[in-house]
């Protein structure tokens, strides 16, 4: 019963990711942490008809504790970013085109804009490539993920963010999409401008008050 309300929103973002086109038809995954079980989407089902009650809840070393249906097969990838990063408590995973251009030419995306200064806070890494759903490659992210980075890409894949829940992961994904975008294009009028390190420091701390407080 205590991971009703975080299947509600792992179905919720898994369905988001698919309408907004962030993912190709059942390719990416999207889990949350709660506790001492994951519970995230099921491998190769239809976002268009998922249900709260077809996500997946596993234990910390895998292994089916609720659910009808096999957990994605980046499982592995997920459980190990949790079990590294106590800060994380939602995972979004996805092949958006631009963020994946940058992942296939095996580039990081650079911080060109205010708003991924502010909510991702530093450049997106390119980790080692490795075949999906295997260690290596949970490895390979898990190393890249280091110093609290909130997204990683993933070589020759896509990306995967982490955050506080899956709903705020899901925000990262969509703002390192942005700038990808907004990279390429800008690297065809010329050149791009990267933010200092001392800009990008003010805006992440900056935005760590942003918006209204609780007691508004």
């Amino acid at each position: 019963m205590r991971c009703v309300e975080a299947r509600r929103e792992v179905c919720k973002t898994a369905r988001e990711i698919y309408e907004a086109r962030l993912v190709p038809g059942t390719w990416g995954n999207v889990s949350a942490l709660v506790d001492d079980l994951m519970v995230i989407t099921p491998s190769g089902m239809d976002y268009g008809t998922l249900s709260h009650e077809d996500m997946v809840v596993v234990d910390l070393e895998g292994r089916v504790v609720e659910g009808f249906f096999k957990p994605s097969v980046e499982t592995v990838l997920h459980l190990a970013i949790y079990k590294n990063r106590p800060d994380i408590k939602g995972i979004v995973h996805v092949h958006s085109p631009y963020a994946t251009a940058f992942a296939v030419a095996r580039r990081p995306i650079p911080i060109i804009l205010e708003e991924t200064a502010q909510a991702v806070g530093h450049e997106i890494p390119v980790a080692p490539y490795a075949h999906c759903g295997t260690e290596e490659l949970a490895e390979n992210v898990v190393k890249t993920l280091e110093n609290n980075k909130k997204a990683v890409l993933l070589a020759n894949h896509g990306l995967i963010a982490g955050d506080v829940s899956p709903s705020a992961a899901l925000n990262v994904c969509y703002i390192a999409e942005r700038t990808a975008m907004i990279t390429f294009y800008a690297q065809h009028l010329g050149n791009i401008n990267v933010l200092s390190s001392d800009d990008i420091k003010y805006l992440h701390e900056k935005f760590k008050t942003y918006g209204q407080s609780k007691d508004k």
